[in-house]
């Protein structure tokens, strides 16, 4: 049995029990093998150099200036305190769709997400906190480092109801003055709002020079739109059901929903946010260790 089968497949995850187990799953089955300090040194910004000391960390040693001129420099940063990653995560009802194409809904993937983030960030010695929301900010725990707050983070997202309409904008607005150190926040969200008031709200972040990254969790079948035959919708967060044939509303459905996200793209990249889709249907891994991969990669450069 392969790692994906192992510990990445929405379908293994879905029989364990717990996610607290899921998230030792996916962060000791693979992404930690690859990607041991995914986050170390990332929301901080390069401010000067400095000479190095013995006892200094050397993995923020210049080799590029210490090629140059054969002298030992530390790249020296505005903070060099433990990173901060606030963690917030959508509860609102259209986060507990799941269609037949996956094994996981919306919430229960971005739970997966959600507590193998808070997991890595834990183990290295760095501070995570975790705000669920939909119309309201439900729930705001407070960033720590300490190991045990990790069960506490997982009672929070397990005990988490998703029946209430969501109200992003609003939300992060209010989360950005509340969210007082810098850090990195990560919107786990199917973003089913008002996009420009949404985009309104990461605005707002990035102007308390938080870093903002948007994992955008997505069904198959929103994606997709399989559906043949006569289907009934059943309408969430207070919309009405719907009686229609889905062929004739295939091509229309996707040219909107493909606009949708092209604008959820554009506005992240305005606002310098990271923007990464995940589907529901694929192994975590897609979700975590490229991306995670790409970030570490910048943050050493």
């Amino acid at each position: 049995m392969d790692a994906y089968q192992k510990y990445l497949d929405p379908r293994t995850l879905a029989r364990l029990h717990g996610l607290e187990l899921r998230a030792r799953s996916i962060v000791e089955g693979y992404v930690a093998g690859m990607h041991r300090s995914p986050y170390h040194g990332f929301s901080v910004e390069f401010a000067e150099h400095r000479e190095y000391v013995p006892g200094d960390d050397l993995r923020y040693v210049d080799w590029k200036v210490f090629g140059k001129t054969d002298k030992i420099y530390l790249k020296q940063y505005e903070e060099e305190t433990n990173l901060v990653c606030y963690l917030l995560l959508d509860t609102s009802e259209s986060m507990r769709y799941k269609s037949e194409q996956a094994a996981l809904s919306k919430l229960e993937y971005a739970q997966c997400v959600a507590a193998a983030l808070a997991y890595l960030t834990l183990q290295q010695q760095d501070s995570v906190g975790l705000a669920t929301f939909d119309q309201e900010v439900r729930t705001l725990l407070r960033p720590s480092g300490n190991p045990s707050h990790l069960k506490q983070l997982l009672h929070v997202m397990e005990e988490s109801r998703a029946d209430r309409k969501t109200s992003t904008g609003p939300i992060f607005h209010d989360l950005a003055e509340r969210l007082k150190k810098r850090g990195i926040v990560v919107i786990l969200s199917d973003l089913f709002d008002d996009v420009p008031a949404m985009l309104s709200g990461l605005k707002h972040f990035r102007h308390r020079r938080h870093e903002v990254v948007v994992f955008h969790v997505l069904d198959p079948a929103e994606l997709d739109f399989p559906f043949q035959r006569t289907t009934l919708f059943k309408g969430l967060e207070q919309l009405p059901d719907v009686l229609s044939d889905p062929r004739a509303l295939r091509k229309a459905y996707l040219a909107e929903f493909q606009a949708f996200i092209r604008q959820v793209q554009l506005g992240c990249r305005a606002q310098r946010a990271d923007y990464v889709q995940l589907r529901t249907d694929q192994p975590l891994d897609l979700a975590l260790s490229s991306y995670l991969s790409s970030r570490l990669t910048r943050a050493t450069q």
